[in-house]
């Protein structure tokens, strides 16, 4: 494979996983307005399945596997690729997230509301604005765009706490509301997988620019 041949299935390559992004970007939105909105006809054409992420997903792999076979990457090239297979996981666990999200939901509306939601929108937006910064990131090999989307993980986990703490109290002073309280748990446990995956994108980011693994670092920092 000629280089400037090369270059151009890399381009599209990028491409293809900007697409997907977006679709798991638009899945995970309109799971959450369906639960907003209480729309049960929503939830349910979502929960059913992301067929056309998964193909998305097998098609992008396709594309990586064969650049590694008809080309000698040099060791740049050889880290996007091995990024961009990373993403592509991440991105097909952020759809499936999304369709965890609307099967709740579905257990949800039958129901009446517990409570007015404030917490779960908020998540829902952080960790959608940490997904697609992610993906703009690796197109624009943007490490302080990355950096920035790392950050924002503790805000989403810290929704999910107080998400917790808030139901808890429900769940207790009335046994009624467990089941309902539980789906909207699981919901915010969800959005917190989303924003881990965004993570994880912006983690490859910063190893396919500076060939640094910083998995697991920005969490020891944490800590300490």
């Amino acid at each position: 494979m000629e280089r400037h041949h090369f270059e151009e299935e890399l381009q599209i390559l990028k491409q293809r996983l900007l697409h997907m992004g977006a679709l798991c970007e638009e899945r995970v939105h309109r799971a959450v307005a369906a639960l907003m909105q209480r729309r049960l006809d929503a939830a349910e054409k979502i929960a059913a399945g992301d067929s056309d992420v998964n193909e998305l997903q097998i098609e992008i792999d396709d594309r990586c596997l064969k650049l590694l076979a008809l080309q000698q990457p040099m060791a740049t090239d050889l880290r996007l690729i091995t990024s961009a297979m990373k993403i592509n996981s991440d991105l097909e666990r952020i759809g499936d997230q999304a369709v965890n999200i609307a099967q709740n939901v579905v257990k949800l509306l039958p129901y009446p509301p517990v409570k007015p939601q404030i917490d779960i929108p908020r998540m829902a937006e952080i960790a959608q604005g940490m997904t697609h910064d992610s993906l703009d990131a690796f197109v624009r090999k943007d490490v302080g765009l990355a950096r920035s989307v790392l950050a924002r993980d503790d805000q989403v986990d810290a929704f999910k706490d107080q998400v917790f703490r808030v139901l808890l109290t429900y769940m207790m002073a009335d046994p009624g509301t467990i089941e309902r309280c539980l789906a909207l748990i699981l919901i915010s446990r969800n959005l917190e997988r989303i924003a881990d995956h965004a993570t994880n994108i912006a983690e490859d980011v910063i190893f396919l620019v500076e060939a640094k693994d910083v998995r697991h670092h920005h969490v020891e920092e944490k800590v300490t």
